[in-house]
C-alpha cells in the first residue's frame, strides 16, 4: 500500500492575514482561494512539494457545528490549543530569523529538545501552533 499526506487542514479567521502568513512568511505557494457564501477557503503548499498542502479553512462552515461548539473553537484558536502542524527546514535559524523579522508571533526559539529534536515554534494570525524542526 503506497499512501502518501496529501492536505491536512488548519482553521483560520482572516484570510488575508493567513495568506501572509503561510505565503510571504514561510513562502508557500497558494495553490487555490475559493470563496463561498462569504468564506473562504485556501489551500498552501511548499512549492517542490506539489502533492503535499495545507487548506486553511473557515471553521464555522464544518457542517454540523452547534452555535456553542463554534463559540468553544473559536475561544480555543485564540488560545493557540485547537490546531497545529510540524514543519521541517534545512536550516532553523535561519528561517527562525526570517519568521521573527516579518513580525510572526514566537511562541520559542530554536531550542534542542531532550527527545533529540530541534525546533522552534510560531502561532500563525488564527493562533495555530506552528512547530518548525530542523532536518537532520
Amino acid at each position: 500500500m503506497n499512501i502518501t499526506i496529501h492536505a491536512s487542514y488548519l482553521p483560520h479567521n482572516d484570510p488575508d492575514a493567513a495568506i501572509a502568513f503561510y505565503r510571504d512568511a514561510l513562502g508557500f505557494e497558494v495553490r487555490n482561494d475559493v470563496g463561498y457564501q462569504g468564506m473562504r477557503w485556501i489551500t498552501v503548499g511548499p512549492p517542490d512539494q506539489p502533492g503535499t498542502s495545507i487548506v486553511l479553512h473557515p471553521p464555522a462552515a464544518d457542517p454540523g457545528i452547534t452555535d456553542e461548539e463554534r463559540r468553544t473553537i473559536t475561544e480555543m484558536m485564540a488560545k493557540g490549543t485547537y490546531g497545529g502542524i510540524n514543519l521541517a527546514t534545512a536550516d532553523l535559524d535561519a528561517t527562525f530569523e526570517r519568521l521573527q523579522a516579518g513580525d510572526a508571533e514566537v511562541v520559542q526559539e530554536p531550542t534542542d529538545q531532550p527527545y533529540g529534536v530541534r525546533d522552534c515554534a510560531f502561532r500563525d494570525p488564527a493562533g495555530n501552533m506552528v512547530r518548525i524542526q530542523q532536518l537532520r
